[in-house]
């Protein structure tokens, strides 16, 4: 098994799936930093184990499935579901999936760029309607290190900064394999790329995107507004094209800021 890969079998099963705090200090260094949406967590102990801690008692039985692995040996993506029932909502359960792009040392984890669709959970949960899990890959453990592809990457950045991935057919965005549609949040005009790799004809991505609103959704009055969002992505890239993805966006953290602007 590939020494990344095995370093994140640890990661799902010893520390998230257990919940065992201890084993954080093996698998992550004192620095570790978690990035999500507007939040940069930097600190093992003194900030990403407290953040964790609230998730874990809201979810006291949260449970992590592994949907696809992509690793160049260097960098490791894992999309994943995460699932459980909320103490905070008389134990309604619900299902969410999310995407990380994370860094090692070669024997610890330094850094994690991530989304989770908290957007779709916060639905569930006050609907009391869960989603179901998305399918796990048939064999994430035995993922083979694949390399890297400067030509797939540079074309995933010309569209990143200049294109709009939801006119791009084959991309899942949220909980859309689930059916639900697809709600358009911003026409885009730009985008930071926070952080991208390659591996075959795999690229992962994080992004900040900037755009205007749209009324799918944003309240009336502020649609045309300026706004950004977050997001992190695995795209396919064959024949000097896109032809397929799954894309997580920050749209709850967008939401809480639209209306908090409001009072």
């Amino acid at each position: 098994m590939n020494k990344f890969v095995a370093l994140m079998r640890r990661y799902v099963y010893d520390y998230t799936n257990r919940h065992d705090f201890a084993v954080c200090d093996e698998i992550m260094v004192p620095g570790y930093t978690l990035h999500m949406g507007t939040y940069d967590l930097t600190g093992r102990d003194t900030h990403y184990k407290p953040a964790t801690h609230k998730q874990f008692q809201q979810f006291p039985g949260l449970s992590l499935t592994v949907n696809e692995i992509v690793t160049n040996g260097s960098r490791l993506s894992l999309r994943f579901s995460e699932h459980g029932a909320s103490m905070r909502h008389n134990g309604a359960l619900a299902s969410w999936a999310g995407i990380g792009l994370y860094k090692w040392d070669g024997e610890r984890l330094t850094e994690n760029y991530v989304e989770q669709d908290y957007y779709s959970r916060r639905e569930q949960l006050a609907s009391g309607q869960p989603k179901p899990v998305e399918s796990p890959a048939l064999a994430p453990w035995d993922t083979t290190p694949q390399p890297e592809n400067r030509e797939a990457e540079n074309l995933v950045r010309k569209v990143l900064s200049n294109g709009d991935l939801t006119a791009t057919p084959g991309i899942e965005f949220d909980d859309a394999w689930t059916g639900a549609p697809l709600q358009k949040v911003l026409q885009p005009d730009g985008a930071v790329i926070d952080d991208l790799f390659s591996a075959g004809d795999k690229v992962a991505f994080r992004i900040t995107q900037s755009g205007r609103l749209l009324a799918d959704f944003a309240p009336a009055e502020q649609v045309g507004t300026p706004a950004f969002l977050h997001m992190t992505g695995i795209v396919t890239v064959r024949d000097g094209r896109i032809v397929g993805g799954r894309v997580i966006r920050d749209r709850l953290g967008l939401y809480r800021r639209l209306h908090a602007s409001q009072h």
